[in-house]
């Protein structure tokens, strides 16, 4: 896959994959980890450099306490859990957002996780974390300006590339395709990634999450092939 190199997803349906089945919304987001599973073996099959995922946004701070801490445990599970796998296959584990807002416990195996892969060089999995696209670029400014206060900034000089530093990742590159499953009424990108993904191309599918595995993902990758990028050019 030359002409791809970075995946983003848009891991949506989880809940609605639970009430199918007359569930727990917690047995949607157990089995949603799996498909995270997938999709990190599928990027590695097909020589990927970046898989990143929404795992957790700003928003989901307002859904009801229980869910929180359920998936503030749930991420500290996985970590623990995951880790010695994704090392031993060389994955790098990276992170974006306010992370600082995480609960202690998950941002402590956060830390290590990152500190246990940093120097892994197969595929690189960032997971955004208390992520809004939106509070990114808002952060981005806040340094700018707190920037310009401790010696002047030639604000007439900005440029994108210039910009881009002042993200949550500088190195992270701009996604080639976007994914968002469980996308039924739901073809919206839902403040993720909006500086980087300006031109990736965007594949919405009804699959729910826990359904989307490598069958899914590969048509996905197929869908992406047949398009012609232009990026603003005839």
């Amino acid at each position: 896959m030359s002409d791809i190199h970075h995946i983003a997803i848009i891991m949506d349906g989880n809940g609605r994959w639970a009430k199918k089945r007359g569930l727990p919304r917690v047995i949607g987001h157990r089995e949603g980890v799996e498909s995270v599973r997938a999709a990190v073996k599928t990027c590695r099959k097909l020589n990927i450099d970046h898989l990143t995922l929404y795992t957790f946004s700003t928003e989901n701070w307002d859904r009801p306490e229980e869910e929180v801490k359920t998936l503030m445990n749930m991420l500290e599970e996985m970590l623990i859990k995951e880790v010695e796998e994704l090392h031993k296959n060389k994955v790098k584990i990276n992170a974006i957002g306010r992370v600082d807002d995480l609960y202690p416990n998950a941002r402590k195996k956060l830390d290590e996780a990152r500190r246990t892969t940093k120097n892994n060089d197969g595929l690189v999995l960032t997971l955004c974390l208390s992520y809004g696209g939106r509070g990114e670029i808002i952060d981005a400014v806040k340094k700018i300006v707190e920037e310009d206060r401790r010696h002047h900034f030639d604000l007439s000089r900005l440029s994108d590339d210039d910009f881009r530093k002042y993200l949550y990742d500088p190195a992270l590159p701009d996604p080639d395709l976007l994914i968002r499953t469980g996308a039924e009424h739901r073809e919206r990108i839902s403040n993720f990634l909006l500086w980087q993904i300006a031109y990736a191309e965007v594949y919405f599918t009804k699959t729910l999450w826990p359904d989307f595995r490598e069958q899914e993902m590969t048509a996905a990758i197929q869908a992406f092939s047949r398009r012609e990028r232009l990026f603003g050019r005839v």
